[in-house]
């Protein structure tokens, strides 16, 4: 069994990953993916630098993130140009590692974090879609003081992605994350239960 897991940004997907890890799930982490299909020498990070310029690369010949991300960075064409150079790659990988998780572990429930994953139209690679929730007044000031943002910078990251209340109705089950700790870790534990997991 197979769930993608997402939310918006400073909703606390790796602590609910981390909670369900804790219970026996296997993790599988599309951001994780995303650094490995553009690692040196990688066929992707060469297509990149093809496009975009050799200047995105570091003298090390890795990706030069922050440069590229202010290239891409509230220009829609650009982004989806980096878009389509990776998300092929980045899927197909994340289908290999799904597919040898559920052979090698079939007992186990395989949690894919993917933070983009109803922008990216993804969720039918899936039995079903958790969300992490949180309000999005928490989800700006969380960003904030994580981040250190001020209110606009906050604001025009969060406006790059579907509304959180958008992710929450489209989802199979929601994890709310705006309380403590403790109260997040009980309603991982009653979706445990009620998985039969």
């Amino acid at each position: 069994m197979n769930i993608g897991l997402t939310g918006g940004i400073a909703c606390g997907k790796s602590t609910v990953s981390a909670m369900l890890v804790r219970r026996g799930a296997i993790l599988i982490d599309a951001d994780r993916i995303a650094r490995e299909v553009v690692e040196p020498g990688s066929p992707v990070l060469a297509q990149v630098a093809a496009h975009f310029g050799q200047d995105m690369l570091l003298p090390d010949g890795s990706l030069h993130r922050k440069k590229l991300g202010k290239t891409v960075f509230g220009n829609e064409e650009a982004r989806k140009a980096l878009e389509d150079l990776l998300h092929p790659s980045i899927r197909a990988l994340m289908k290999e590692r799904m597919a040898a998780a559920e052979r090698e572990f079939p007992d186990k429930l395989v949690v894919v974090d993917v933070p983009l994953l109803y922008e990216s139209g993804l969720q039918s690679m899936f039995s079903s879609v958790m969300v992490v929730y949180v309000p999005r007044e928490v989800q700006l000031r969380r960003l904030m003081e994580r981040d250190g943002l001020n209110a606009e910078q906050a604001e025009s990251r969060l406006a790059a992605q579907w509304p959180i209340e958008r992710k929450k109705e489209l989802a199979d089950s929601c994890i709310d994350n705006s309380g403590t700790l403790e109260q997040t870790e009980q309603f991982v534990e009653r979706f445990w239960l009620q998985r039969g997991l």
